[in-house]
């Protein structure tokens, strides 16, 4: 790739350590001293650090302290070298895991699931992330489809501000997902779901909030939609779901998104987001064991004897899980609170000035995710000039934008002000630009030009090949 690659542009320099320290294309003949490794480690890690400490990064590192992560890593370290697929040799994965799955479906109102039919009960598994949890919540409704229904050709009907994730699920296990567009105010538009259902529909889904925007879908008439049609409905909740409960708590307006709707079959919510759990947990939720046995893998005639696994991993750390758990326990529900409330106190605060900049306006109805639009200024030369600054926003597109995904980081002091101040300045200066073409924005444009979309996936393609193939 390069330097004058658009991708470059956007992802920046992938090789910056190049010349600056040894790089190995095959094991050395000599093993390096702890103390060596550990000195050009931490000075990569110190730099690299030094990119979203200031609290100009948008989402990204949703804690951000140190001693928090210290913490943490002190607890897998007592359990990395332990796979949860033995749990004779390590029952604490059991202690860990149930006990996370307890607590979320506690959080997300797993109880209520009773009130419609006593014969459920919440339960889950812990997965690597938010996209095997969407893989997972696809790959369930698929086979619960095809036996409890007959489908052999699976379709999925989503809105088109659904996470890709639920996309390259569809990709891998032969699922059509339909997008539908959303509506003006960018929720799923239920009326224009319910047209695309056809007999070969397994389920719908909507998101609590929507990446682009952190827009709560309106779940409550998806969840009369899927009852109606006897299909599944799996709420996206990886962004949202760890967040949404303690922001309503505290007062907020936020409509019910979780298993109090009786149409919700599958949700995936992910604690190393705003559960501050170390990067690589996720969770699915299930609303009864029938369902989530779907998910499971078991093999009685293997010559090596007897395997049975939850999810598509098979070895697992379970240091990842204790340290998730080990979150959890720690920050407890007055932490939890607290952080949401600094959260939102910062959220209302660029909310505000926001609302000083008539060039702007933003997307929907927004809680701790800000969308910023315009139909004024070109929003990706105001990206430019932000990036100028050292902020790093998430661009979005269909409408051109970018989002705001406000973390504990970003709620160090100043940080509002001065995003506002920032942004006031980048609407001035995309009003008259230093160039005609904003640089931020070169890959949207591709994607919107004649076989623009073709380029564009080469070049991405092309993007992850480098990430892989220089030394």
């Amino acid at each position: 790739m390069t330097d004058s690659s658009p991708l470059e542009s956007i992802f920046g320099n992938l090789y910056p350590y190049k010349g600056r320290f040894e790089a190995y294309s095959q094991i050395p003949p000599r093993g390096r001293t702890p103390e060596d490794i550990l000195k050009e480690l931490k000075t990569i890690a110190d730099e690299e650090n030094k990119a979203w400490e200031t609290g100009l990064v948008s989402g990204t590192m949703y804690h951000g302290g140190m001693e928090h992560y210290a913490f943490l890593n002190q607890v897998f370290s007592l359990f990395s070298y332990i796979n949860l697929l033995q749990r004779d040799l390590c029952p604490s994965g059991t202690k860990f895991e149930s006990e996370i799955i307890a607590m979320v479906a506690h959080l997300l109102h797993g109880e209520a699931v009773k009130d419609f039919n006593p014969g459920d009960d919440v339960c889950g598994t812990i997965t690597s992330g938010g996209t095997e949890s969407i893989f997972n919540g696809v790959f369930i409704h698929r086979e619960w489809a095809r036996e409890e229904k007959g489908i052999v050709e699976p379709e999925m009907v989503v809105p088109a501000t659904i996470h890709p994730a639920f996309h390259k699920a569809g990709h891998y296990l032969g699922v059509r997902v339909i997008p539908v567009p959303v509506n003006g105010d960018f929720e799923a538009d239920v009326e224009a779901m319910r047209a695309k259902i056809t007999p070969n529909t397994i389920a719908l889904a909507g998101s609590a909030g929507n990446y682009p925007y952190g827009v709560i879908d309106p779940l409550d008439k998806l969840s009369d939609l899927a009852l109606e049609h006897k299909v599944g409905l799996h709420v996206d909740g990886c962004l949202g779901g760890f967040i949404l409960p303690w922001i309503e708590k505290l007062g907020y307006e936020i409509p019910p998104f979780d298993f109090r709707l009786p149409g919700v079959t599958t949700m995936s919510c992910d604690t190393h987001k705003y559960g501050y759990a170390l990067k690589g947990t996720s969770t699915l939720l299930a609303r009864n064991h029938k369902l989530l046995r779907y998910q499971f893998f078991s093999m009685g005639d293997f010559p090596g004897g007897l395997y049975v696994s939850p999810t598509i991993q098979g070895s697992r750390s379970a240091g990842l899980s204790a340290a998730t758990w080990a979150a959890m326990v720690f920050i407890g529900e007055e932490g939890y609170m607290e952080a949401a409330q600094r959260i939102m106190d910062t959220a209302d605060r660029i909310r505000q000035g926001i609302a000083g900049i008539p060039e702007l306006k933003i997307a929907g109805k927004s809680s701790f995710v800000i969308g910023v639009v315009s139909d004024v200024v070109d929003m990706y030369h105001v990206n430019d000039y932000l990036i100028t600054k050292g902020w790093r926003m998430n661009g979005c597109q269909n409408p051109p934008g970018f989002h705001f995904c406000i973390t504990l980081r970003n709620t160090l002091p100043g940080v509002a002000e001065a995003y506002i101040r920032d942004l006031r300045a980048a609407v001035e200066y995309a009003r008259h630009p230093a160039q005609p073409f904003p640089t931020s924005g070169a890959l949207y444009g591709l994607a919107s030009a004649s076989g623009g979309q073709e380029i564009l996936r080469e070049g991405m393609l092309d993007f992850i090949e480098a990430t892989f193939g220089e030394v």
